[in-house]
């Protein structure tokens, strides 16, 4: 087969996650797909994204935000592809002369529908406006031949939704290679410390990482993303003086040292699309103590501790579990094999397996 593989999301200064998923896939994805004799090519819009690319064929067309991005078929149709894969469901089908399969990362934003601060006002508002109802999501997946999922739980919101009758499939996203580079954390060098990657958006809750601290004598929390003043403040008011940390941004050579010698990963997040801090810190060792949500039962499996996104007391509990070594070792030994399910390379076999089950329906 003839596989058009779009990179148009790739970043060209730092990885989002939309950008990460597109360009590992992308570097596992080749060689395995050459091996199985189909050929590959990468759609582009910037020639800095190669840069991200393995080496392969390449086609440059106009970026996903272009105005005529509903009409990239266009452009896309003469290169005579048998089937072309979107790592977002926002790629144009009109007059498309190949399968399309596209991908949904989640749904969370029509149950939470504050958009990301960074975003400009007018932005914001379309946002707002997009999530009001299902029927754009429903009318933009009409087009595709199949549709990826990151994880079961977002298939199944798929499904229930009705927003799609063409077949979901599960690709699950993975951990970046820099965190298999890092030694694993262990009971003897752990602290009394609690890791939150993430941003600050309501539904994170990371209020109640903030109010645990109250029941959690001599633990530190580090807070590691950007933060606005109003954050700190607010969240600084929940929480015993000086207990946390506001890190307002970390390498990942400072994000892994922490994780290393913390002893858990925290999140209260009432909702998510998958759970890339969990695989990360599942695949150091470093236990992990998040909120009793679906998805999080998903990434976590058997290896997390879980407790109520409402509950600071049933956190503050989870946590002071993990100061037994015993329990602490268990906990860590089990993060390491879960971790294992999640792999860039176990992902990229799954959609290569999904674009040959497609293309040839």
């Amino acid at each position: 087969m003839r596989i058009g593989f779009d990179a148009r999301y790739i970043r060209t200064d730092h990885h989002d996650g939309i950008s990460r998923f597109s360009a590992r896939l992308a570097e596992h994805m080749l060689p395995l797909a050459q091996q199985a004799g189909h050929e590959v090519v990468f759609l582009i819009a910037d020639e800095d994204q190669r840069r991200f690319l393995p080496s392969g064929s390449v086609v440059k067309i106009a970026p996903p935000t272009s105005a005529l991005e509903p009409l990239v078929a266009v452009s896309v149709n003469p290169h005579m592809f048998d089937i072309v894969f979107s790592p977002m469901q926002t790629m144009g089908s009109l007059g498309k002369r190949y399968k399309l399969v596209l991908t949904v990362h989640d749904l969370i934003y029509y149950s939470h529908r504050t958009p990301p601060r960074q975003f400009n006002p007018a932005i914001r508002l379309l946002w707002r406006l997009y999530h009001l109802s299902w029927w754009p999501q429903r009318w933009l997946l009409s087009g595709a031949s199949a549709v990826v999922a990151v994880s079961a739980t977002t298939q199944k919101l798929i499904s229930r939704q009705r927003l799609s009758k063409r077949p979901v499939f599960v690709v699950p996203n993975a951990a970046d290679v820099a965190a298999s580079n890092h030694s694993s954390a262990s009971a003897a060098t752990r602290e009394r410390s609690l890791v939150y990657m993430g941003s600050f958006m309501p539904y994170k809750n990371v209020e109640t990482l903030a109010r645990s601290l109250n029941y959690l004598d001599g633990f530190t929390l580090h807070l590691l993303s950007r933060i606005t003043d109003g954050d700190r403040r607010r969240l600084e008011r929940l929480a015993p003086a000086g207990s946390i940390v506001f890190h307002n941004g970390t390498t990942d050579e400072e994000y892994f040292e922490l994780l290393g010698q913390a002893t858990a990963l925290v999140s209260a997040s009432r909702d998510e699309g998958f759970g890339i801090p969990l695989v990360e810190a599942m695949s150091v060792g470093t236990p992990i103590v998040i909120s009793d949500i679906e998805i999080f039962h998903e990434i976590g499996g058997d290896a997390a501790l879980y407790a109520h996104p409402d509950s600071p007391m049933e956190f503050a509990d989870a946590v002071k579990k993990l100061e037994s070594d015993v329990t602490w070792n268990e906990r860590s030994q089990a993060a390491l094999r879960q971790s294992a399910l999640f792999s860039w390379a176990r992902s990229a076999q799954k959609l290569l397996d999904v674009l040959i089950e497609v293309g040839r329906s």
